[in-house]
């Protein structure tokens, strides 16, 4: 029974009912299928509608019929359900205190006992009233996708919705002729399945009523969506239904989606009152150019809130825990949720099978457009954002994960490695109809390391890894905990489960694998987790079961009781209009931001030959090194016959000569970094000896990357503590910009190093709340920081590069600034954005003990080639004004640079 006298004095009248079920609560609230009532519970002393008791409440709660007087109808069949408007209350009722509940007559309790019951009848008729039409259009209804995964999604809309009073049509259309589409589409739907509770006779029936509300169309005109859009208003009519909405399944090639935008927009939009949903399938975009036309492009017919960009691994079981897990076991994990105790995470997804058959798409994406930059990006979001209060509001869940995007550090090619397998070039060839000596340079296999630069993560890795032809299909999450513990008892006498030796780990087991399910996984010596919410239970079965090197019972492990396809999932969110597992225009956006870099640095890289399965081994191991990942095989071994006997870069070494008279070390890039560096470790020990001190000024771009994280990874030596570090030039943006000199050098090399904070010294391009303005004499100020600074404002030594303008530092041809004159630091003006500049000038430049000259890449052959010809010119190619009056000028050129 729902009802027991209040004995707390803080809640009388209408709170005093309890334990109502969710439809009573909201009856009870005044709030039935999204209308608001104003109704008051009241409690009478005697039965409900006798008369004769002075001040008892004389009232009825419902009655049937169509007294216009009665108040608003409740919907459900037959003849509607009024509220009647209560009375304000009279007599002794209206004076009881709180706390007190008058029921001194048994026959009240009786009838309000009715009036409960009738309620509960009554929301039990609403829950099933009509809610309204729903069209589904499946655009690529005949397609693979569509008949693996949306047909099946669709139908288990249906088997969960039809019952909760909404009612269905369910379009597929294609390109097909209609005869040919309605075979092809009739073919997926006998293959549909039922959940393993339904008995087949009932399922036979379920699928037969699926099919008659389904039907095919061939859209490929404006006039084709009209037509549609007519059919289903005259249904509508026919049938007296309202339509609630209408929702457009996008699964077809990106390139045809502004089309179909564009018909649907001007010919199949619902009418006022009912919703449209648009549902899109990746790829969204191959990088952040094309992602953001492709979305500005649908921006133009759609709203952002109806669109559902769909990644299908946000509804995979174990991925749709990750929030929620964190969620519910905030205590433990609190503390544990950072870069003190986390050692590193790993988000994989391994496949067998290869890309046959998926050539032409294989070739435009690849690997990491296919898998990471999406799939295991969106992931690695769950893992490492700040937990939202809310976790159903997807605002604050976008937020969120902004926050986190751009807390990620920028990627190079560096921080990653690539692999082809190797049938994968003939299979190019046979589908894409190449040449014979045609070669791809298209990864099958990628191994990635991402850090994040914010409190919690500074200085965890992440690696994320996908590739195709490998050892087993598996995907899983697995956050592995550093472990402290030294223990005393040798291994075999220690209690697995319990020992804090045994590794520590959390994995959000996405399936397949050895354990061939979804399944969160918790190391026992870790702490006891809450399970996960909804139908999990805990895996009792194979016990001696090893993974990720330990038993399956040294894990607290629960799996779900049933598993669903994430297709259902979402196409079920996407009915509900829940948002939180989709991907919204700014999250897009965010993703490839970090990813273009990358792949546009990887464009000409030779992936590692593997051959595929078992015989993998261990040639696609990798490890991290410093910043970077390598593969831990570096030499590989002989993949294919008779390999063609062309110099390796080993066959060459470093090259001395002379280039405008002045020392020249050349050799490949590798080897010329690593000369550099050890270069600029001798004249720093020098200086320290002779003075105590070293004066480095360094210049910003691309160049000098290498050679940063070269100093940071393989110098301990290196007297950063006596070392002060200067820029050579700036530009005039926030010193937290990723166009900033200082940025690059704080990411590459200042934060990976232990160098006292007074000697560091940015250029001051940003003061009181504006950029380079002469007025705050910003180039004055960095000049008397030198002066006061540096004996005679003579760097030790000067790193400079060599623009393809023949420009240096931010010394522009045709510009006097910082050219000639005495000044020590200038403001320029440079010909590409950011315009504003803030450089050292050619006369302190000059002043320097040593100036080092980097130059690298194809890009510089030509302009190289250039100035070993021109004389002292400096108004036209401002490097050759560089000639240090007292001091060495040596050049470091690589052999593209300088033999191209």
């Amino acid at each position: 029974m729902c009802l027991r006298q209040n004995s707390n004095p803080r809640f009388s009248g209408s709170e005093a009912i309890t334990h109502l079920s969710p439809r009573r609560q909201a009856l009870e609230g005044g709030i039935v299928d999204g209308r608001v009532l104003s109704f008051l519970w009241f409690f009478p002393t005697r039965p409900l509608g006798q008369k004769g008791s002075k001040g008892a409440p004389n009232q009825r709660l419902y009655q049937q019929g169509p007294p216009s007087s009665l108040g608003p109808p409740v919907s459900g069949r037959g003849q509607p359900y009024r509220l009647l408007p209560l009375p304000p209350p009279r007599g002794p009722s209206a004076r009881l205190g709180p706390g007190s509940l008058a029921l001194p007559h048994p026959q009240g309790l009786k009838m309000l006992r009715i009036a409960i019951c009738a309620i509960s009848i009554l929301g039990s008729v609403l829950a099933h009233a009509p809610q309204g039409h729903v069209s589904i259009i499946l655009l690529g209804a005949t397609g693979d996708l569509a008949k693996k995964y949306l047909w099946q999604g669709l139908f288990q809309l249906y088997l969960d919705e039809a019952s909760n009073g909404h009612s269905f049509r369910f379009h597929g259309a294609a390109l097909n002729p209609p005869e040919q589409g309605w075979q092809l589409m009739t073919q997926a739907l006998d293959k549909l399945s039922c959940p393993l509770d339904v008995l087949p006779e009932s399922c036979a029936e379920l699928k037969g009523q699926f099919l008659k509300l389904s039907q095919y169309w061939q859209l490929q005109t404006a006039e084709d969506y009209s037509t549609l859009s007519q059919d289903i208003e005259t249904r509508l009519q026919q049938e007296g239904l309202r339509e609630a909405g209408r929702i457009f399944y996008f699964s077809v090639p990106a390139f045809a989606y502004a089309g179909i935008a564009q018909h649907i927009n001007s010919s199949c939009r619902p009418g006022p009152g009912a919703w449209l949903r648009v549902v899109l399938e990746k790829p969204f975009g191959h990088d952040r150019r094309s992602a953001q036309e492709l979305s500005k492009e649908l921006g133009t017919f759609f709203r952002e809130e109806e669109m559902y960009r769909v990644d299908h691994y946000l509804g995979k079981q174990a991925v749709a825990q990750i929030l929620p897990f964190r969620d519910q076991n905030r205590n433990a994990l609190d503390r544990l949720w950072n870069r003190h105790h986390v050692d590193r995470v790993e988000i994989v997804m391994k496949e067998t099978v290869d890309a046959e058959g998926r050539i032409s798409f294989y070739e435009e994406y690849g690997v990491i457009r296919d898998v990471i930059q999406n799939h295991l990006t969106e992931i690695l979001m769950y893992v490492a954002m700040e937990l939202p209060r809310n976790l159903s509001n997807p605002e604050e869940l976008l937020r969120c994960k902004l926050q986190t995007f751009r807390a990620l550090r920028s990627l190079e090619k560096g921080n990653a490695v690539l692999g082809q397998y190797q049938a994968y070039q003939g299979q190019v060839q046979k589908e894409l109809q190449k040449p014979s000596g045609y070669m791809s340079l298209t990864p099958t296999f990628a191994g990635v390391l991402l850090q994040i630069d914010n409190l919690r993560w500074e200085g965890v890795p992440f690696i994320l890894m996908s590739g195709k032809a490998l050892d087993e299909r598996v995907g899983y999450v697995r956050i592995i905990f550093k472990n402290r513990a030294y223990c005393a008892q040798s291994e075999s006498h220690r209690d697995s489960g319990k020992s804090q030796c045994q590794p520590r780990q959390i994995i959000f087991y996405i399936g397949h694998g050895t354990l061939g399910s979804p399944a969160v996984l918790v190391s026992r010596n870790l702490f006891k987790p809450s399970p996960p919410l909804g139908s999990w239970q805990e895996i009792q079965e194979m016990p001696e079961l090893h993974l990720f090197g330990q038993r399956l019972a040294d894990y607290y492990a629960y799996r779900p009781r049933q598993e669903r396809d994430a297709y259902s999932v979402l196409i079920s969110h996407i009915f509900h209009q829940q948002k939180n597992s989709f991907i919204t225009t700014e999250n897009l956006l965010a993703s490839w931001d970090v990813w273009t870099p990358l792949l546009d640095s990887i464009t000409q890289e030779v992936p590692r030959l593997y051959p595929g399965g078992n015989g993998n081994e261990h040639l696609l191991d990798f490890e991290q090194e410093g910043n970077q990942v390598v593969f831990v095989q570096r030499e590989v071994e002989q993949l294919v016959s008779n390999p063609g006997s062309g110099p390796m870069p080993s066959d060459f070494r470093v090259l001395k000569a002379k280039y405008r008279q002045s020392p020249l070390v050349s050799a490949w890039p590798e080897e010329l970094i690593a000369r550099l560096a050890s270069d600029i470790e001798v004249a720093a020990e020098r200086a320290v000896r002779r003075s105590g001190e070293f004066h480095l000024a360094l210049s910003g771009g691309a160049s000098p990357v290498a050679l940063f994280q070269r100093l940071a990874k393989w110098h301990y030596n290196f007297p950063w503590d006596h070392t002060h570090l200067w820029l050579v030039d700036e530009r005039c943006v926030p010193l937290t910009d990723p166009e900033s000199n200082f940025q690059g050098l704080h990411v590459h090399l200042l934060q990976h190093i232990r160098v006292p904070y007074c000697n560091i010294h940015p250029m001051p391009v940003h003061l009181h709340r504006r950029l380079c303005v002469e007025e705050d004499q910003g180039a004055e100020l960095y000049a008397k920081e030198i002066s006061a600074l540096v004996t005679n404002s003579s760097f030790d030594l000067v790193l400079l590069g060599l623009g393809t303008d023949g420009h240096t530092a931010s010394l522009f041809p045709h510009s006097p600034s910082g050219l000639e004159g005495e000044k020590l630091v200038v403001l320029t003006e440079s010909p590409a954005k950011p315009h504003q500049r803030m450089s050292l000038s050619l006369s302190l430049i000059n002043r320097a003990k040593k100036v080092a000259v980097l130059v690298m890449g194809k890009r510089k052959k030509d302009i190289a080639l250039q100035v070993s010809r021109v004389g002292h010119e400096p108004k036209k190619w401002p490097i050759s004004g560089v000639l240090p009056t007292s001091g060495q000028l040596v050049w470091y050129m690589d052999y593209d640079a300088f033999l191209g």
